[in-house]
């Protein structure tokens, strides 16, 4: 896609990051068509699975970091009052400080009820129950240690050096890119020893540092900074 998303396109995304950034494709209105379907996952905004006959849709980095940056993106024409509901909460992200995916959260548990057992016959073995795996959150402060940790590595252990979003993202792939920009919201708010930077010269950058870029309020930032 050498373009921006077209409206419909772009109602597709924020349809997505209303559900968290993932969902089957009937569960999203309109109908989902295949050509932009097709169009947003060949520029990896999205990804798609199939399972059956039934797609799901995955908001991508590139995806989170559009729907962040273009909040004001023009909809549908029967999608005004979205629109305005959108501008609304690029304002208030702006005057907060709060990113766009902290605003969205993680995704809650099904607390669907669960479905009647089924009455085992004579002789049949007693089902195992898989115990649930219970995800654990690095906390702020183990967050905070692991981009400086990060940042270290990429400048072979000095500071007072800038390193781009695009080189930090790539070395904490086993997070999530929600809980990665929680970690950098934090830092703009108020970090006495690291900063974020914007690009002195947009000609300097490539596709991955906009991908990687953090964008709160609509403004990137593509570069950190911590101070020794």
């Amino acid at each position: 896609m050498s373009d921006d998303p077209t409206p419909t396109q772009a109602l597709l995304l924020f349809g997505l990051l209303a559900r968290h950034g993932m969902c089957a494709q009937a569960e999203l209105l309109p109908g989902v068509k295949k050509d932009d379907r097709e169009a947003l996952e060949k520029a990896k905004l999205i990804s798609v699975s199939k399972a059956g006959n039934r797609f799901k849709l995955k908001l991508e980095d590139a995806g989170w970091a559009w729907t962040a940056t273009h909040l004001s993106a023009a909809l549908p024409p029967a999608q005004r009052t979205l629109s305005d509901v959108l501008a609304r909460l690029g304002e208030h992200l702006a005057k907060s400080g709060v990113t766009l995916a902290d605003f969205i959260g993680s995704k809650p548990e099904d607390n669907s009820p669960a479905q009647p057992a089924r009455k085992r016959s004579k002789g049949e073995p007693k089902p195992v129950k898989a115990k649930p795996t219970k995800i654990k959150l690095p906390t702020p402060a183990a967050l905070r240690k692991r981009i400086e940790d990060a940042y270290l590595r990429l400048t072979h252990g000095r500071k007072n050096e800038t390193v781009p979003l695009a080189r930090l993202r790539a070395e904490l792939t086993d997070l999530d890119r929600a809980t990665v920009d929680a970690a950098l919201g934090r830092i703009l708010k108020g970090d006495k020893t690291a900063s974020l930077m914007r690009h002195d010269d947009p000609d300097q950058l490539d596709r991955a540092d906009h991908d990687a870029a953090f964008s709160p309020a609509g403004e990137p930032f593509h570069v950190i900074w911590i101070a020794s």
